[in-house]
């Protein structure tokens, strides 16, 4: 038993999942579409972007690019399952206006560019170009987030989400 009294308490692990593209940040709930704003997909913040080019928040792998490249899966180092949604009903323009820079299995670092996205393209054909970042796997990972109070992201740059062992 005395042996523990100089054991170091296990710290919980922070990390940090940056913005993905510049722009205006806001709360998931302020999303308008349903799937997104009542956290039906998981956890998680939104962008409205300022420009087209969507970069990787985190280090991890590349899981899931849909033929409509309109959104990327990633599995983060901490095992966080992030997906980028741009836009939203992007899944309509058939990837029109979209071009995946990464495949399915790729590595990828933060700030490296995942999807080039047309967005002037998007404002004209998609329902809104907000892009939900969500926490696929945030209901049964064991982890906490916490979202940044920034209301402006730099893509890269500004956290976004904290994540914490719970």
């Amino acid at each position: 038993m005395a042996f523990n009294l100089f054991k170091k308490k296990k710290q919980a692990a922070n990390f940090e999942i940056v913005a993905p593209v510049n722009g205006d940040i806001i709360p998931l709930e302020e999303v308008p579409d349903p799937v997104f704003n009542q956290k039906m997909m998981g956890e998680g913040i939104a962008i409205t972007p300022s420009d087209g080019h969507f970069l990787s928040p985190v280090n991890g792998k590349i899981i899931q690019i849909p033929d409509t490249k309109h959104a990327v899966g990633i599995l983060a180092e901490d095992g966080s399952e992030i997906l980028i949604h741009i836009g939203l009903e992007t899944v309509a323009l058939k990837g029109e206006g979209f071009e995946a820079k990464v495949k399915v299995g790729d590595e990828v670092s933060v700030g490296q560019v995942l999807i080039e996205a047309d967005l002037e393209y998007l404002r004209e054909h998609a329902d809104n170009i907000v892009t939900p970042i969500i926490i696929t796997n945030s209901q049964n990972n064991g982890k906490a987030y916490k979202m940044t109070d920034e209301d402006k992201g730099t893509a890269g740059e500004t956290v976004i989400i904290t994540t914490t062992d719970k």
